[in-house]
């Protein structure tokens, strides 16, 4: 397969809206419709996002707030909850408060995972689990996503609703999320979007311009506080969003965003089963 071959098939496994004719408005549109339409077919009672101040949570609960309003207009009775989910006390904190005044979700709920992220994090080390080592923040900072999507399902399955993920194309590409943390959802309404474009339908629905632009952040590892995802990843978000829309990028790049595909090629597929496994081996 070549290199452009290989493009290609990212661009289609990921759904990646075409550059050319993307409109905000309209896409945005077509994603409320998406969430309106579920929500009415199958009588689910809304929706559950973690919020936490990045533009992704942002838009998706904006999108989810409304979709909720327009099954209310119609004599439905969906309602949306924003979760608010702080390890103790997040740092970047006045940002998840504008991004809650931003939304104006039918119900606001804040809960510190922080007791149970240290107990269970505890736990372990005393089991005599190796994760004292130099990644060992690391993947506290897993424990820590985790926790949040556990607090997530639990507000969902007392409320009778569904989980919204927010997981855009630009992340899908690297993986740059915990698997069965924030990677678990069961909607997804950015799918498809490169980050610009999810920055787009943020300023069409007026987002704070601040949160627009706010440096991407997991924010999971204490030690390595507010540690921006390109950093992280080794590469810049408008390199894999050129990638993904057909655009070339220097040879550099592109190794790190296909080596991060590659390798991360698990999180996107359902787990391995013994006939798939030996079937693909051929």
């Amino acid at each position: 397969m070549t290199d452009t071959q290989l493009q290609q098939e990212i661009r289609t496994a990921l759904e990646v809206v075409d550059p050319a004719t993307f409109d905000a408005a309209a896409e945005a549109e077509r994603r409320i419709g998406f969430l309106t339409a579920y929500l009415e077919s199958t009588g689910t009672k809304g929706f559950v996002l973690g919020i936490s101040g990045g533009v992704d949570s942002t838009v998706a609960g904006r999108l989810a707030q409304v979709a909720c309003e327009r099954v209310r207009a119609q004599g439905g009775h969906a309602r949306f909850t924003a979760l608010r989910l702080p390890y103790h006390v997040q740092k970047d904190e006045h940002d998840a408060l504008a991004a809650l005044a931003f939304i104006r979700a039918d119900e606001e709920l804040t809960v510190d995972i922080g007791p149970g992220v240290d107990a269970q994090w505890e736990a372990l080390l005393a089991s005599g689990a190796d994760l004292r080592g130099e990644r060992g923040d690391y993947h506290r900072g897993n424990v820590k996503a985790r926790h949040r999507m556990v607090a997530q399902y639990a507000v969902a399955g007392g409320t009778g609703r569904l989980v919204l993920g927010t997981d855009q194309a630009a992340e899908a590409c690297v993986g740059f999320y915990t698997k069965y943390g924030d990677g678990a959802a069961d909607l997804v309404p950015l799918f498809g979007l490169p980050k610009r474009r999810v920055r787009e339908i943020a300023r069409h629905l007026d987002c704070p311009e601040h949160l627009v632009e706010k440096v991407p952040t997991a924010d999971l590892e204490s030690d390595k506080p507010l540690l921006a995802d390109e950093v992280a990843l080794g590469v810049s978000y408008d390199a894999v969003d050129d990638y993904l829309e057909g655009k070339e990028v220097s040879a550099e790049d592109e190794a790190t965003i296909v080596g991060w595909y590659r390798r991360t090629a698990h999180k996107r597929a359902l787990p391995v089963t013994p006939d798939g496994f030996l079937r693909d081996r051929g």
